[in-house]
């Protein structure tokens, strides 16, 4: 049976939601990708009043079941971060409120995911999650395929479709790299480095 997850990759002037189904067999189809706006001009309040009930309005309707969000992580420009979190906020509280599962991905966790690079730049990004999903063209602007990404990585990584990722046995087993595809190599690698203290930049540039 396929799971329905949302990604939701939080902005306050641009904030990108994709949901998508996941078969056991990995094979995703979109749902539904939009970009929530609002205007940098408006009160604070009503910024995030207004991408709040975007997202309120699409969970209500499509009804995932497990809500993916991009974790924020400190940059030179403080303001955007402080958007990002805010957003991150009202994102959880709302999926809190449905008893949703969330959980946060770092971008390099998803990049490695869907294009097996976690390095990769948005066009790769947006290329193969256009290619997973059967897509004639990539999601537009970025922050539409970046919240498809994480919603197509959550399912991978953790396995809630039913296709688990194999475990790497422990050191000194032959063969046990060789066992994982290049894809979930680079998921291990950028998994690895999200625990060092130098945080990874955000999809967002």
């Amino acid at each position: 049976m396929s799971v329905r997850v949302l990604g939701i990759d939080p902005g306050l002037t641009r904030c990108g939601v994709g949901i998508v189904d996941v078969a056991p067999n990995r094979s995703a189809t979109l749902v539904h990708v939009t970009v929530l706006r609002s205007a940098p001009d408006l009160p604070l309040e009503q910024r995030l009043l207004l991408i709040g009930r975007g997202i309120e309005e699409i969970l209500d309707a499509h009804r995932p079941q497990f809500v993916a969000i991009e974790r924020v992580f400190a940059q030179h420009n403080v303001r955007t971060v402080m958007g990002t979190a805010q957003i991150s906020g009202v994102a959880l509280l709302l999926a809190a409120q449905r008893g949703l599962p969330v959980t946060l991905h770092t971008p390099s966790e998803v990049k490695a995911a869907v294009t097996g690079y976690g390095s990769a730049d948005k066009k790769q990004v947006g290329t193969m999650v256009a290619r997973v999903l059967g897509l004639a063209e990539v999601p537009k602007p970025a922050d539409a395929s970046d919240a498809l990404a994480l919603a197509i990585c959550h399912a991978w990584r953790t396995g809630i479709a039913g296709g688990v990722m194999p475990s790497v046995a422990p050191t000194g087993r032959s063969g046990a790299a060789a066992a994982l595809t290049p894809a979930q190599q680079a998921w291990r690698a950028a998994e690895r480095s999200a625990s060092v203290s130098v945080a990874p930049r955000s999809l967002k540039r």
